[in-house]
């Protein structure tokens, strides 16, 4: 009689026991003993821009999935080995006679790599992988299959999802587990990783990183790592994260019918909070604490039960706006970086990525098999755009709306989906002419869902390098959030040195008189540098430039780059040449910068997480047809604010794929935002 399995299940991107397609499988091999480990990988711990915030949403989740196992069986656990998993992985196949390793695929660039390297030791060892399908959908490889390549528009998502069929129906969660076998570590010698660089060394107020001390931990009881560990200081979002709370939150809305079946992510409001206008569970389909599946055939069934009986009452609302809709534009991303690896996370020779000559350029590192990959550092060819930068992620614009915003998400590690959008539009193409990849940095860092297809992908339509190309519908910080919130509600929440200003100038106080500035408790002057209170008033800066002037400026480069059309796999971005076919008004060549305090740094070269989601309304790419090299122009509103048209009631417009409309009607649009006078970017 053949001996019985013994099973190492390999947690990652999963961490929940209800539909676990890869889990399953390692039940199903009926094994002698079942180990359940999560590798604690240096690659995350020190290479990934990791907040507080998410580093709790992690453990809470780890925490949460461990105390599930230990009710279904007293004697197991959650298993956190605290060694990188190309280096124990092998040991531990050896010392506990592993005959299968089990695990989720995942096809995020970094993955991939550490993935295929453990299949071929565990071969070497004997070992038999199983891989099972189960962060997304639909299998990013079989979609990129169907579609011949990067899929970049949700009309390829949906072809690909009609070909392959409905989503698998979820399977429930297991009812009892088999022992683990014996788990002492003490005759292991361990690889204790390099903590250099350590991206998160800012972050680590309390000192160095500690969980690398004992393979089994301190206690030598496998137990998830503490942030006092990491040095990391205590979370201040209110979100948490583990597998319990996030089938309560499901369930809490499934009760909702109506809710759940009118959702539309347009018109839902990036102003509301306490509760927000959304369902926030994106961080919980990150880290794996709610099945996608799940999520999905939920709100499908109640959709299909609502219209079916509705009597009375608004329609339910369908593709790409409703919540399924929403789940499909994060399997585009996966989509999208399963076919294009380390470059869809970056500009430099990203085939689909639109060169465009932003301020802040990143540097490259060259790698033997991947070529140039983003260092940590950039080029500070503008102090005027470093400014702006450092200045829009401390919330210090002037803007209020933008401040209210980055200022949540420091705190919160969420923000609204438009208000996303309203953010990376004012950082790129609607404002500040900073590279898209100095915000994705800054969201990989702050954001609980951050996933770097979805992160990616986003910043990527919303500096209109990709996906979306109507780069003259920008944001207003003004007439965009007075439409949600004319009281400005949101601002006096997350920017409380505003609270008791009038509504009238909530969105432009350095309009108010200086008198009732001093009335109301707040001067509106310097540039966010300097006091926050000057003697019993607060202190709120001046908005850091005309938007008006910034947005033409933003307009006509971007117009400028369309015109040259370059993608970031030429050859001239590799090897800098760009720089002779753009117009460079900028001011001396620049100066390389690494980023203070080691904040900036090897951008999206791993992968976890983002927005669910992304613009709701195109269907396509949209392209804008604009050529010449006109700098600016076009005349600017006497109050400051951009005519932004229809984008200040529904977000960004409907993109089209018609060629004839792309070659005339926006075309025209185009040109009647766009003069000829040159502006300085």
């Amino acid at each position: 009689m053949a001996p019985k399995p013994r099973v190492i299940y390999w947690f990652r991107t999963d961490l929940r026991l209800h539909d676990s397609p890869a889990f399953k499988a390692a039940l199903d091999l009926q094994p002698e003993v079942l180990y359940p480990i999560w590798t604690w990988d240096p690659h995350y711990v020190y290479r990934a821009r990791v907040g507080p915030n998410r580093w709790q949403f992690l453990i809470d989740c780890q925490n949460d999935v461990s105390s599930s196992l230990t009710k279904l069986n007293k004697k197991q656990k959650l298993h956190v080995i605290r060694e990188a998993p190309q280096t124990v992985l092998p040991k531990l196949f050896k010392l506990w006679k592993i005959s299968h390793l089990v695990f989720e695929k995942d096809t995020d660039a970094y993955a991939r790599e550490r993935d295929e390297e453990v299949r071929k030791l565990a071969e070497k060892a004997g070992v038999k992988v199983i891989i099972k399908v189960g962060r997304t959908l639909y299998d990013p490889d079989e979609v990129v299959k169907v579609n011949g390549g990067p899929t970049m528009s949700m009309n390829a998502v949906q072809k690909a999802a009609d070909q392959l069929g409905e989503p698998t129906k979820p399977i429930p969660a297991p009812k009892s587990l088999p022992d683990p076998g014996p788990t002492d570590l003490s005759s292991l010698s361990p690889d204790t990783p390099s903590q250099t660089p350590d991206f998160n060394a800012p972050q680590r107020t309390s000192g160095k990183d500690q969980s690398y001390t004992s393979l089994s931990g301190p206690k030598k009881d496998f137990a998830v790592p503490t942030l006092s560990e990491l040095g990391i200081p205590e979370a201040t979002s209110p979100h948490r994260g583990g597998e319990s709370k996030a089938l309560k939150t499901l369930e809490s809305i499934a009760k909702d019918e109506k809710y759940t079946a009118t959702f539309s992510k347009p018109a839902s409001a990036p102003t509301d909070f306490e509760p927000q206008s959304t369902t926030l569970l994106s961080p919980h389909l990150h880290f794996g604490s709610l099945s996608v599946r799940e999520f999905w055939w939920r709100v499908h069934s109640i959709t299909e039960s609502y219209s079916k009986n509705k009597k009375s009452g608004p329609p339910a609302s369908s593709m790409p706006t409703n919540l399924p809709g929403q789940l499909l534009f994060r399997e585009m991303y996966f989509a999208a970086q399963a076919a294009l690896g380390y470059n869809f996370a970056q500009e430099s020779g990203n085939k689909v990525c639109r060169f465009i000559d932003w301020h802040l350029q990143s540097t490259h590192t060259v790698h033997p098999k991947h070529g140039n990959l983003l260092n940590g550092s950039y080029t500070v060819d503008s102090e005027d755009a470093e400014i702006w930068f450092r200045r829009w992620k401390s919330g210090t614009t002037g803007f209020p709306w933008i401040d209210a915003l980055m200022r949540q998400l420091r705190a919160e590690g969420w923000i609204h989906h438009l208000g996303r959008h309203a953010v990376a539009c004012f950082l790129t193409r609607g404002g500040c002419y900073v590279h898209w990849e100095r915000g994705a940095e800054v969201f990989e860092e702050w954001l609980l869902d951050h996933e770097t297809a979805c992160n990616t992908g986003n910043w990527m339509w919303l500096s209109c390098t990709a996906f979306f190309a109507q780069f003259y519908r920008c944001y207003s910080p003004i007439a965009f959030p007075k439409k949600w919130d004319p009281k400005g509600e949101f601002v006096r929440r997350y920017v409380p040195e505003l609270k008791d200003f009038d509504a009238k100038y909530i969105y432009e106080p350095a309009k108010a008189p200086i008198a009732d500035q001093k009335k109301w408790g707040c001067l509106i002057k310097g540039d966010g540098g300097g006091e926050s209170e000057e003697g019993e008033l607060k202190v709120y800066p001046k908005p850091m430039f005309d938007f008006g002037e910034r947005r033409e400026a933003c307009i006509a480069g971007m117009k400028a780059a369309y015109g040259i059309g370059m993608y970031g796999n030429d050859k001239r971005v590799k090897d800098g040449s760009w720089r002779e076919v753009f117009e460079d008004e900028r001011d001396g060549g620049g100066e390389v910068k690494e980023a203070a305090g080691g904040e900036l740094k090897e951008t999206g070269l791993d992968g976890h997480g983002d927005w669910v989601g992304g613009e709701e309304k195109a269907n396509g790419d949209g392209e804008a047809k604009g050529r010449g090299k006109g700098r600016g122009g076009g005349k600017r509103k006497a109050d400051g604010e951009a005519d932004t048209g229809k984008e200040e009631e529904d977000g960004e417009q409907e993109a089209t794929n018609s060629p004839q409309a792309k070659g005339k009607k926006k075309q025209g649009t185009l040109d009647s935002h766009v003069g000829k006078k040159k502006a300085k970017r």
